[in-house]
């Protein structure tokens, strides 16, 4: 019997701070097909970037932890795998964008060395032969001169260029799966459109698995197949990209559509969220978007509300649209 390629079943993440343990991610649970695409949204400190580090396990294993949890990749539980082993997995079966490639990419290694090294470690090219290929795979993701830009330091290229940098060392040894975090932070419009059909372009090529982490949903809709919203460490909403944004069913996925600018509005104004997300460790006991929530009754802040399965593949953590959804049935 197939399986998914990557099954995330439980993920819950702690990190150890001064007072304490601290609650950063609850009970997460997803999978992906292969070749297909998945978005995982949501407002900054919602838990998005702490699952897709948790996968790879790139968290410091002092100080934080993965209590009950399970991550499987082609059936494969990455969490037991001994580090020298998982070191072989990173970069060669998953590989990652960064958020910010300035601060990803190495200051003082040339655009070569450091697409070399995965090419060195995980294909075993000596140091001319992965040069050569770090040519080539700046040719794919479109920079130009290639020859001469293979040379320079990160600090001598545009922001589009560095991210152009980052996704060919993620893509250079043809990875199954690729996590990319915010892969346009920071880039112009025409920038990100292009980093964008870019990504689809070697999605298609490579037929690979894509996760775009993302608080932009214009940019979620037109990339992914399937739609994960994070609200203070856990799923309030899974669907089909389609139905999603054609008809959001939980309140912060209705308020983070329509804080959305609509160029064709007259009023120019955006519907904010009223108050802000809950800092971590620090989560209500109840539903944690209760407090910012226009359907919020008494009982929702009494109790935490599970996440339920409803029909055309769509889950949802909300107790008064459930229940409405189930009067109108």
């Amino acid at each position: 019997m197939s399986h998914p390629l990557l099954e995330v079943d439980n993920l819950s993440v702690d990190f150890q701070t001064d007072s304490g343990w601290t609650h950063a991610v609850s009970n997460v649970s997803f999978a992906l097909e292969a070749n297909r695409s998945l978005g995982i949204v949501g407002e900054s400190g919602s838990g998005k970037s702490v699952c897709a580090l948790s996968i790879l396990r790139l968290h410091h294993k002092r100080t934080s932890r993965m209590p009950g949890a399970s991550i499987r990749y082609d059936g494969q539980d990455l969490l037991a795998l001994p580090e020298r082993q998982l070191r072989q997995v990173r970069g060669r079966d998953i590989a990652m964008i960064f958020q910010d490639p300035m601060t990803s990419l190495n200051p003082v290694l040339t655009v070569a060395d450091q697409i070399g090294e995965t090419l060195r470690i995980h294909q075993g090219l000596n140091k001319a032969a992965a040069r050569r290929r770090a040519i080539e795979l700046l040719d794919m993701v479109r920079i130009p001169d290639a020859p001469r830009r293979v040379d320079e330091y990160p600090h001598r290229l545009s922001g589009g260029m560095r991210q152009r940098v980052m996704i060919a060392m993620a893509i250079a040894c043809r990875p199954r799966l690729l996590i990319a975090d915010e892969p346009t932070t920071a880039l112009d419009v025409t920038i990100q459109a292009q980093i964008m059909q870019l990504l689809r372009e070697l999605q298609a090529e490579i037929g690979m698995s894509v996760i775009l982490i993302s608080h932009d949903l214009g940019l979620v809709a037109e990339f992914v197949e399937r739609v994960i919203v994070m609200y203070a460490g856990h799923i309030v909403e899974e669907a089909d990209a389609a139905p999603l944004f054609d008809r959001p069913l939980h309140p912060y996925t209705e308020g983070l559509m329509r804080a959305i600018p609509d160029l064709e509005s007259d009023s120019g104004r955006l519907v904010a969220i009223p108050g802000s997300i809950p800092a971590s460790g620090n989560w209500p006991h109840g539903c944690r978007f209760s407090a910012r929530c226009a359907l919020a009754e008494p009982a929702c802040a009494a109790h935490p509300i599970d996440i339920v399965n409803l029909p055309g593949a769509r889950k949802l953590r909300c107790q008064p649209r459930a229940a409405e959804l189930e009067a109108t049935a």
